[in-house]
Parts: C-alpha cells; sequence; structure tokens
C-alpha cells in the first residue's frame, strides 16, 4: 500500500515559514499602493476547498478541458516522456493541490514503469493530506512522498533520484505567476533535473474576454468566497479585523498584460487593523486589492517561456476548440 512519508520536523518548518512569508508578504502589499497580495495567499484550508468546488462548476472551463485531455493522451504524453519500464520514475507535481487530476497520469506511467515514486508538492498540508489519501486509495502501487512548500517563496529543493523524473505543473498554475516570477520557478526546476528528465506543463490560452470574464466571476460567486476567503484568512492567522462584506469580487480582462486580474473592492471609506503585522490602514472608497492574475498564453509564449528556463517543447496536446494546450518539454 502506498506510504506517506511526512516527517514531522518539515511540517512544523513549512508552517513557520508559511506564517512569516504571510507577514512579509501581507507588510509588502498592503502598504503599498496600488495594493495586492500574492495569490498563493489564496490557498489555506478553505481556499483550497473553495477552489476544488471552482473547478467544478460550468464557468470554469480550464479544469475540465485539461481533464479530457489528460484522459485522452495519457499514455501518448508518458511515452514521450520516454518513461522506460527498466527505469525507476518520480513525478514531482508543483502545485498538486488535493490531486484531483493527477491519478490519470500516474495510471499511465504505472502502465510504462513497474516503479513510480510520486512527489506532490503544495504549501496547503490539508490539501496534500486529501491528496495522499485519493492516490493511496485509487493506485496503492505508487509510492506517496508529500513536500509541504511554498515554492514560489522558497526555491524548490528535491532530494537526488536514481532514475527519471517527470515535473508536473499543470491546472494553469504557471499564470498565477507574474513573468518574470514565473520564470524563476521553471529555472529553479530545471536546475534539480537532469538530462533525460522533463516537464508537462498546462496553460490556458488566450480567447474571447466574455469566456475568460466568466470563468473567473460565475453566477454561483464560489469565486468571489475564495476571493473573499484571503480577508478571513488575514483575520484567522494575524489577527485582522476585516469586515468582509465590505468588500466585493472585482475581475477584469487586461488585454495589454494578457491577463485576468481578480480584485477585492472596498465599498466604503473604512479603517482595518492587522496586529501581527503591525499595520493599521486605511482604506478609500472603491480602493481595491489585487489578489491574482490568471496569464494567458499564446504558442509562442509558451515556447518562450520554457526555452528561457533550459527546456525544449517535444510535443503539445490540445482541445478541439484551442483553448488549453498541454505542453511536455525535455531539459537541453
Amino acid at each position: 500500500m502506498a506510504t506517506w512519508l511526512r516527517e514531522v520536523d518539515v511540517e512544523r518548518v513549512a508552517t513557520e515559514d508559511t506564517r512569516q512569508a504571510l507577514i512579509g508578504e501581507v507588510r509588502r502589499g498592503l502598504s503599498e499602493r496600488p495594493r495586492s497580495l500574492s495569490p498563493w495567499m489564496l490557498y489555506d484550508a478553505e481556499g483550497s476547498t473553495l477552489f476544488e468546488r471552482i473547478t467544478a462548476l460550468p464557468e470554469y472551463y480550464p479544469s475540465r478541458t485539461e481533464s479530457a485531455i489528460l484522459a485522452r493522451s495519457a499514455d501518448a504524453i508518458i511515452a514521450a516522456a520516454h518513461v522506460d519500464r527498466r527505469s525507476r520514475l518520480r513525478v514531482v507535481e508543483l502545485g498538486a493541490g488535493t490531486a484531483s487530476k493527477t491519478s490519470v497520469l500516474l495510471e499511465a506511467t504505472l502502465r510504462a514503469s513497474a516503479d513510480v515514486l510520486y512527489v506532490p508538492v503544495d504549501v496547503s498540508s490539508d490539501a496534500l493530506e486529501l491528496a495522499c489519501r485519493r492516490i493511496a486509495y485509487m493506485l496503492p502501487e505508487v509510492r506517496v512522498q508529500p513536500l509541504v512548500r511554498n515554492y514560489a517563496t522558497h526555491p524548490l529543493q528535491v532530494a537526488p533520484f536514481d532514475g527519471t523524473t517527470l515535473a508536473l505543473y499543470i491546472g494553469t498554475s504557471i499564470g498565477n505567476l507574474a513573468p518574470q516570477q514565473a520564470r524563476l520557478v521553471l529555472r529553479n526546476l530545471s536546475s534539480q533535473l537532469h538530462t533525460g528528465d522533463a516537464l508537462l506543463l498546462g496553460v490556458d490560452m488566450v480567447k474571447d474576454e466574455a469566456t475568460l470574464v466568466a470563468a473567473y466571476d460565475d453566477s454561483d460567486g464560489v469565486t468571489a468566497a475564495f476571493n473573499s476567503n484571503v480577508l478571513h484568512r488575514l483575520n484567522r492567522e494575524l489577527g485582522a479585523d476585516f469586515d468582509t462584506g465590505r468588500f466585493q469580487h472585482r475581475v477584469h480582462w487586461n488585454s495589454s498584460q494578457s491577463r485576468i486580474e481578480m480584485h477585492l473592492e472596498s465599498l466604503q471609506e473604512q479603517c482595518v487593523s492587522i496586529p501581527h503585522a503591525k499595520l493599521d490602514l486605511v482604506f478609500r472608497r472603491l480602493e481595491t486589492i489585487h489578489t491574482e492574475n490568471s496569464y494567458k498564453f499564446t504558442d509562442e509564449g509558451i515556447r518562450t517561456i520554457l526555452e528561457d528556463a533550459g527546456f525544449e517543447v517535444g510535443g503539445a496536446w490540445k482541445d478541439s476548440s484551442g483553448w488549453y494546450t498541454v505542453a511536455l518539454a525535455c531539459l537541453r
């Protein structure tokens, strides 16, 4: 049966690192104008649960489109990654969350390799716990070794491995990072890999504005709750006194930057205190906190960001509408 190798010291250090990063980001982002918060802050336990609900919404096409591509092409993807039954295989997934879409790829790896190790990496230990339970139940042949890390603020370091590594960065996660930060994450990842290793990258493509905006502003208000949860998190973890009813979810398409932007807009002038960050803030009416971007790509943009990190595109799988791309890149 799959085992979850969770070290107590690793969990404790990761939690403390996350708290300090939270304080640092709050001081940086809310002390400046325009105000902002880093998107990784959205993914605490409650945020991760809300995001899972978002992926099932009719407006949120990226998740189901990517899932369909993976279900249809998993064996071809693994074959293109040159997985060899004689070789040990390690699958390292950045931003794994609950690993809801990963099982189809792991099933394909088991058909190609007799020895598979899965290393899900995420900032949320709660999401990783669910991921480990899911994989242990569905694929007991896969060994599971979770890693609680914020790879956006602390460069990822993976242990040496005697075999082939396939890195997964799916679920449009690359789009949440600013271009320079995305390059840094991918360059750091490439530095951890060796010749013969590969990266599978999930990327949302540029399309019409109405479809893009609807995906981040659903009619049921789940994305609005997900966005507002970051204020609840600051109340819970840093003793803040945000009245979330005085902020509203705002979304717009920034065509010049090729990104969807999510904001929290203050409905009135108000004062907010965040004791653990030693901040007292005054928000103007209609002032916003910029909470998340979701960058959209072209084929050329995918190739550029991968090549800049030392990868070479070896294959790409799309849906029939060309809305989404799963690209396989080999280390050069």
